[in-house]
Protein backbone atom coordinates (compact mmCIF):
# COMPACT_ATOMS: atom_id res chain seq x y z
CA UNK A 1 0.00 0.00 0.00
CA UNK A 2 0.87 3.11 -0.91
CA UNK A 3 1.99 5.81 1.78
CA UNK A 4 0.54 8.76 1.83
CA UNK A 5 1.85 11.85 0.87
CA UNK A 6 2.03 15.22 3.62
CA UNK A 7 -0.75 16.79 1.36
CA UNK A 8 -3.03 14.10 2.20
CA UNK A 9 -2.60 13.86 5.57
CA UNK A 10 -3.11 17.55 5.72
CA UNK A 11 -6.93 16.67 4.37
CA UNK A 12 -7.53 14.12 6.34
CA UNK A 13 -9.77 15.47 9.38
CA UNK A 14 -11.00 12.35 10.09
CA UNK A 15 -13.55 13.31 13.09
CA UNK A 16 -11.83 16.80 13.83
CA UNK A 17 -12.74 19.33 14.81
CA UNK A 18 -13.51 17.44 18.42
CA UNK A 19 -13.33 18.77 21.84
CA UNK A 20 -11.86 16.14 24.31
CA UNK A 21 -13.10 16.80 27.59
CA UNK A 22 -9.93 16.20 30.09
CA UNK A 23 -10.45 14.56 33.87
CA UNK A 24 -6.52 14.90 34.60
CA UNK A 25 -6.16 17.84 37.72
CA UNK A 26 -2.96 18.34 36.64
CA UNK A 27 -3.53 19.01 32.85
CA UNK A 28 -6.78 21.04 34.23
CA UNK A 29 -4.53 23.32 36.04
CA UNK A 30 -2.33 23.58 33.70
CA UNK A 31 -3.91 24.52 30.48
CA UNK A 32 -6.55 26.65 32.42
CA UNK A 33 -9.56 24.10 31.66
CA UNK A 34 -10.94 20.50 31.08
CA UNK A 35 -12.17 21.00 27.55
CA UNK A 36 -9.42 20.28 25.24
CA UNK A 37 -9.81 20.93 21.14
CA UNK A 38 -8.28 18.80 18.47
CA UNK A 39 -7.86 21.04 16.03
CA UNK A 40 -7.38 19.14 12.04
CA UNK A 41 -4.34 19.56 10.45
CA UNK A 42 -5.71 22.18 7.94
CA UNK A 43 -6.82 24.53 10.12
CA UNK A 44 -2.99 24.99 10.94
CA UNK A 45 -1.62 25.38 7.33
CA UNK A 46 -5.06 27.73 6.97
CA UNK A 47 -3.38 29.98 10.00
CA UNK A 48 -0.01 29.61 8.86
CA UNK A 49 -0.86 30.95 5.82
CA UNK A 50 -2.30 34.13 6.96
CA UNK A 51 1.43 35.10 8.11
CA UNK A 52 2.13 37.93 6.32
CA UNK A 53 5.68 39.02 5.44
CA UNK A 54 8.04 40.72 8.20
CA UNK A 55 5.59 38.93 10.94
CA UNK A 56 5.87 35.87 13.23
CA UNK A 57 3.40 33.60 14.95
CA UNK A 58 4.58 31.17 17.71
CA UNK A 59 2.49 27.90 17.95
CA UNK A 60 1.04 29.49 21.54
CA UNK A 61 -0.71 31.98 19.31
CA UNK A 62 -1.54 29.52 16.78
CA UNK A 63 -3.24 27.24 19.60
CA UNK A 64 -5.06 30.07 21.56
CA UNK A 65 -6.66 31.46 18.20
CA UNK A 66 -8.43 28.10 17.48
CA UNK A 67 -9.37 27.39 20.95
CA UNK A 68 -11.22 30.66 21.06
CA UNK A 69 -12.77 29.80 17.44
CA UNK A 70 -14.00 26.69 18.41
CA UNK A 71 -15.00 27.95 22.44
CA UNK A 72 -12.50 25.44 23.96
CA UNK A 73 -10.65 26.38 26.97
CA UNK A 74 -7.33 25.10 25.02
CA UNK A 75 -6.08 23.09 22.28
CA UNK A 76 -4.35 20.14 22.61
CA UNK A 77 -0.36 20.82 22.15
CA UNK A 78 0.58 17.44 20.90
CA UNK A 79 -1.40 17.58 17.68
CA UNK A 80 -0.74 21.11 17.29
CA UNK A 81 3.13 20.59 17.27
CA UNK A 82 2.73 17.61 14.96
CA UNK A 83 -0.27 19.05 12.78
CA UNK A 84 2.07 22.50 12.37
CA UNK A 85 5.18 20.13 11.31
CA UNK A 86 2.72 18.05 8.81
CA UNK A 87 1.86 21.68 7.22
CA UNK A 88 5.35 22.96 6.54
CA UNK A 89 5.65 19.45 4.77
CA UNK A 90 3.00 19.63 2.93
CA UNK A 91 3.23 22.88 1.83
CA UNK A 92 7.10 21.93 0.19
CA UNK A 93 5.53 18.90 -1.11
CA UNK A 94 3.56 21.25 -3.06
CA UNK A 95 4.00 23.80 -6.29
CA UNK A 96 1.89 26.10 -5.55
CA UNK A 97 0.09 27.57 -2.55
CA UNK A 98 2.64 26.98 -0.16
CA UNK A 99 2.78 28.38 3.52
CA UNK A 100 5.21 30.92 5.03
CA UNK A 101 6.04 28.19 7.34
CA UNK A 102 9.05 29.78 8.25
CA UNK A 103 7.69 32.74 10.01
CA UNK A 104 6.07 30.35 12.71
CA UNK A 105 8.34 29.72 15.73
CA UNK A 106 8.52 27.73 18.85
CA UNK A 107 6.70 29.30 21.93
CA UNK A 108 10.11 31.51 23.14
CA UNK A 109 10.90 32.65 19.41
CA UNK A 110 13.02 29.28 18.61
CA UNK A 111 13.43 28.39 15.25
CA UNK A 112 11.81 24.58 14.05
CA UNK A 113 14.48 22.08 12.87
CA UNK A 114 11.75 19.64 12.05
CA UNK A 115 10.65 22.14 9.54
CA UNK A 116 11.71 21.35 5.45
CA UNK A 117 15.21 22.61 5.00
CA UNK A 118 15.84 22.62 8.75
CA UNK A 119 17.06 25.33 10.46
CA UNK A 120 19.96 26.66 8.52
CA UNK A 121 16.54 27.28 5.83
CA UNK A 122 14.37 28.99 8.27
CA UNK A 123 17.43 31.25 9.24
CA UNK A 124 18.15 32.14 6.00
CA UNK A 125 14.46 33.21 5.19
CA UNK A 126 13.90 34.84 8.17
CA UNK A 127 16.86 36.92 7.99
CA UNK A 128 15.83 37.85 4.70
CA UNK A 129 12.62 39.32 5.61
CA UNK A 130 15.16 41.54 8.49
CA UNK A 131 14.91 39.11 11.60
CA UNK A 132 18.04 39.00 13.21
CA UNK A 133 18.42 35.40 14.72
CA UNK A 134 21.09 34.31 17.54
CA UNK A 135 22.09 31.52 19.82
CA UNK A 136 21.45 29.83 22.77
CA UNK A 137 23.88 27.06 24.22
CA UNK A 138 27.34 25.52 23.41
CA UNK A 139 26.82 22.27 22.60
CA UNK A 140 23.06 21.99 21.98
CA UNK A 141 22.94 25.28 19.98
CA UNK A 142 19.37 26.74 19.15
CA UNK A 143 18.27 29.54 17.65
CA UNK A 144 16.16 31.93 18.25
CA UNK A 145 14.82 35.09 16.73
CA UNK A 146 15.82 38.36 18.68
CA UNK A 147 12.99 40.38 19.78
CA UNK A 148 10.09 37.89 17.96
CA UNK A 149 7.19 39.14 20.38
CA UNK A 150 7.49 42.99 18.51
CA UNK A 151 6.97 41.17 15.58
CA UNK A 152 3.59 39.09 16.36
CA UNK A 153 0.88 38.93 13.97
CA UNK A 154 -2.32 39.45 15.51
CA UNK A 155 -4.60 36.79 14.19
CA UNK A 156 -8.46 37.63 13.93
Amino acid sequence: MARKTFNEKLQDSKDMPKIVVIEDDKSIERYGGKNMLIAPPIEYNDTIAKIPEGKLLTIKEIREFLAKKYEADFTCPMTAGIFISLSAQASDERENDKIPFWRCLKTDGELNPKYPGGIDYQKELLEKEGHEIYTKGRKNIRYFVKDFDKNLYELV
